[in-house]
C-alpha cells in the first residue's frame, strides 16, 4: 500500500474510533430501552429561597431566642406569611411579624387567659379590642390580625429600613420594646423555609 493511502485510512479510522469514544456512549444512552419493573426517580427542587439581605438587613441584633415550633405554630407562622403575600408586602414585613408574634405570643393564637391576660390582649400578637384592634373573633383569626398588624406597620414611615425591634415596637407599643430582636433570626429562617412553599 502506497504511503499516503495508507495515511488517509489511517487518518479516517482514527477519526472514527475518536468520534465513537465522543458520541458513542451519548448515542448508546439515547437509544437504550428503559429497564423493565424499576419505578422513577422523583428530583426535589428546591425553589429560590429569599434573599438574606431582604429578611435581615442590619443583621441580628443582641442574643438570639429560638423554640421548636408544633404543628400550631407551623401553621400560625404559615398563616401569618400567606397574610403578607395578600397584603402584597415583602419579605421583610414577613419577618417583622412572626418576631413580634414570637414575643407576644410564642405564635400561639391565644384566647382570653383570665387572671393571667395582659388587659384584654388576644390572639397571635396579642392585641387588644378595647385599643381598637378589632372584636375579640377578629383578633384570633391570625389573617386578620396579622393585616392588622401590618396595616399599622404600613404607616410608620421607613419601616423597611428599621431595625425589627424598632418597626415592630412603634407597632406595638410595647413595655418591653426590645424584646422583639431576639426573635429575629427565627423569624427570618421560618421566612426562608416557607415563603415559596
Amino acid at each position: 500500500m502506497n504511503t499516503m493511502l495508507r495515511k488517509s485510512v489511517l487518518g479516517i479510522a482514527g477519526l472514527a474510533f475518536t468520534g465513537g469514544i465522543f458520541a458513542g456512549p451519548v448515542a448508546a444512552h439515547a437509544d437504550a430501552a428503559p429497564v423493565q419493573g424499576t419505578k422513577p426517580v422523583a428530583v426535589a427542587v428546591q425553589a429560590d429561597k429569599p434573599d438574606s439581605t431582604k429578611l435581615i438587613p442590619h443583621g441580628v441584633q443582641g442574643a438570639q431566642s429560638k423554640i421548636d415550633l408544633n404543628d400550631e405554630q407551623t401553621a400560625n407562622a404559615k398563616a401569618i406569611i400567606a397574610a403578607t403575600k395578600k397584603a402584597g408586602l415583602p419579605e421583610r414585613a414577613a419577618v417583622i411579624s412572626i418576631a413580634t408574634s414570637l414575643q407576644e405570643s410564642k405564635l400561639e393564637n391565644l384566647g382570653h387567659l383570665g387572671d393571667k391576660n395582659d388587659h384584654d390582649s388576644l390572639g397571635l400578637f396579642q392585641q387588644r379590642p378595647s385599643s381598637g384592634w378589632g372584636t375579640p373573633e377578629q383578633i384570633t383569626d391570625p389573617e386578620y390580625s396579622t393585616l392588622a398588624f401590618e396595616k399599622g406597620l404600613k404607616q410608620v414611615d421607613g419601616w423597611q429600613d428599621m431595625p425589627l425591634t424598632e418597626a415592630a415596637q412603634t407597632v406595638q407599643v410595647s413595655a418591653y420594646p426590645d424584646a422583639y430582636a431576639q426573635w429575629e433570626q427565627q423569624a427570618a429562617d421560618i421566612v426562608a423555609h416557607n415563603w415559596n412553599s
